[in-house]
């Protein structure tokens, strides 16, 4: 955060009027006035040589928070089996350049779990850390690459809600979208309610016995 300091005429570019007949100054005015000036080099420094890198510092710290999906919404399924994702859902999209959306099913919820490309790749490390043909990289293969679409989004921001996704979720007329940080989740909305609801009670019942 870059600190706030007062401003100063230095700062400003203005002109001082200067007094001929002013007596010279005293200690306490003198060590007043060097400590002004510094003050004022501060400023003309801060400005000159370090404000581009703390305005950058800020606006990539501004993405972090901003770039996240947060909240939930639940939009209707039109007639022709679209439904709208929520405006601050695209707009994290756009913010990401996220124009394919890499789908799959949830390992733990009865969701679609969505994001972008990086969320596949970030799944692939992990089984190219693995042996190949273990068990877990055979299980995380069929969980991501088995249970993972590619799909777009429309001119207008809809998502289309095929079998893949209705199948899974049990969706029907509602889409629950849900905010999970660095991506967003399909639900059926009262399944969604639920889940929240269990997890709301575990995190009490958890807080109690700490």
């Amino acid at each position: 955060m870059v600190p706030c300091y007062p401003k100063c005429a230095l700062h400003q570019g203005n002109h001082l009027p200067i007094n001929r007949k002013a007596k010279a100054p005293s200690g306490s005015e003198a060590s007043e006035g060097l400590w002004f000036f510094r003050l004022a080099m501060l400023c003309l420094i801060l400005r000159v040589s370090g404000g581009k890198k703390l305005s950058g510092l800020f606006r990539k710290r501004m993405f972090r928070v901003m770039s996240r999906f947060l909240s939930n919404a639940t939009n209707r399924i039109d007639a022709k089996g679209r439904v709208s994702v929520p405006a601050a859902f695209r707009s994290v999209l756009a913010q990401r350049s996220i124009p394919e959306l890499y789908c799959f099913q949830d390992f733990v919820f009865p969701a679609i779990s969505v994001g972008g490309p990086d969320l596949l790749e970030r799944f692939e490390r992990q089984i190219a850390a693995e042996d190949p043909f273990s068990p877990d990289a055979n299980e995380m293969s069929l969980l991501i690459h088995g249970g993972g679409v590619f799909m777009k989004l429309d001119a207008e921001g809809r998502l289309m809600v095929t079998d893949f996704i209705r199948d899974f979720t049990g969706i029907t007329d509602e889409v629950a979208f849900v905010g999970r940080a660095d991506h967003f989740q399909l639900w059926q909305p009262q399944a969604f309610a639920a889940a929240q609801a269990q997890a709301r009670e575990e995190r009490r019942l958890a807080g109690r016995r700490s």
